[in-house]
């Protein structure tokens, strides 16, 4: 990895990381966040995922960019720009519509959204989370690169690991065994037979079912 992509995969997973109390709180009105896909280099974009619910075709991936001119985009400003474009009626030109993995994909345009104020509840969790959980250099492994609900029970992983290049995606779910998942899931996604090729999700190299571990 060069050190380029590297830069892109430590901010998709900053992002990732304070983004996550979005799959229980609102971004605006019943709009949570469903997923947050890590756009595979040397593009540096992030997709979040957004919906009421866990159905595919029910969702829309925002491609934001992570970069504006030489400024990097930050968790803070991501949550601005949805909230200005989930709020009332936009349209938008056919070549900025897509799809991927059967929902709608839009790519943002920054310099077209004005991005809403951070409102207080905001800047208190940036406080709380900075003595709660302060920044630390040191890279987790694996790390966490994004996330997708799948369903309401299948609950797909973008995690990244020293020993293996690429992003792996590893399909847990959420009313299983978590704590011995968790304990498990270094040594699991390194097992070579229980990989396989990613099929049609973009966003990694490589897939492993973890839902019947």
């Amino acid at each position: 990895m060069t050190s380029t992509d590297e830069e892109i995969a430590e901010q998709q997973a900053d992002i990732t990381r304070l983004l996550l109390h979005h799959i229980h709180a609102p971004l605006v009105g019943t709009q949570y966040i469903r997923g947050i896909l890590p756009v595979p280099p040397p593009a540096e974009a992030v997709r979040i995922v957004t919906g009421t619910d866990h159905t595919p075709d029910r969702l829309t991936a925002y491609e934001v960019p992570l970069r504006v001119g030489e400024d990097p985009v930050v968790a803070g400003d991501i949550t601005g720009v949805l909230r200005t474009l989930l709020t009332g009626t936009r349209l938008y030109s056919s070549d900025s519509v897509s799809t991927v993995m059967g929902m709608t994909l839009v790519r943002v345009d920054l310099a077209a959204v004005d991005e809403t104020t951070a409102t207080a509840d905001d800047n208190a969790l940036i406080i709380l989370r900075g003595i709660a959980c302060p920044f630390t250099e040191e890279q987790p492994d694996p790390r966490l690169r994004g996330f997708l609900f799948l369903d309401q029970d299948r609950l797909r992983l973008y995690v990244d690991t020293e020993d293996i290049p690429g992003v792996i995606a590893a399909d847990v779910r959420p009313s299983g065994a978590i704590t011995a998942l968790l304990a498990a899931l270094p040594s699991l996604i390194t097992e070579e037979e229980r990989r396989t090729p990613a099929g049609g999700d973009p966003h990694c190299s490589h897939l492993v079912d973890l839902t019947d571990w």
